[in-house]
């Protein structure tokens, strides 16, 4: 989807996708093991955020939908990598939306590095099970 289309869907009339009286958010990952900075940690949060947006809008235009219209619930949680990948692997399972974002390593970690992870947006009870154990940022 580009841009001009992605505008067009959050300015059109809206239609009742089914599932707007649904608890729907975005749940951001950072994997604390790299120790960022609050700046690097608020960049990486917001690549994940649109990122997360834009494939959205091109996989599950139903759930961006229902989160546009429900507020834009976002939650900032932390932990390890590892513990990123075991969560990962349950999202893939159960198919929930995942975004990573890497970093290109021009300021103060490595290139390639895993910084975050966006799930989501989806139904809220969903993500707290896959996500409800960990730590707010």
């Amino acid at each position: 989807m580009g841009l001009r289309s992605f505008i067009h869907r959050l300015t059109a009339p809206k239609t009742n996708s089914g599932r707007l009286d649904d608890t729907v958010k975005l749940v951001l990952v950072v994997n604390n093991d790299l120790k960022m900075g609050k700046g690097k940690i608020a960049a990486q949060v917001g690549h994940a955020s649109v990122s997360a947006t834009l494939k959205a809008g091109e996989h599950d235009p139903v759930a961006l939908d229902s989160w546009l219209k429900s507020g834009q619930k976002k939650i900032c949680l932390k932990t390890t990598y590892d513990e990123l990948m075991e969560i990962s692997a349950k999202a893939k399972t159960n198919k929930i939306q995942i975004v990573e974002i890497n970093d290109a390593g021009k300021t103060q970690i490595p290139s390639g590095s895993l910084t975050v992870m966006a799930f989501g947006p989806d139904e809220e009870s969903i993500l707290e099970e896959l996500t409800g154990h960990l730590k707010l940022l």
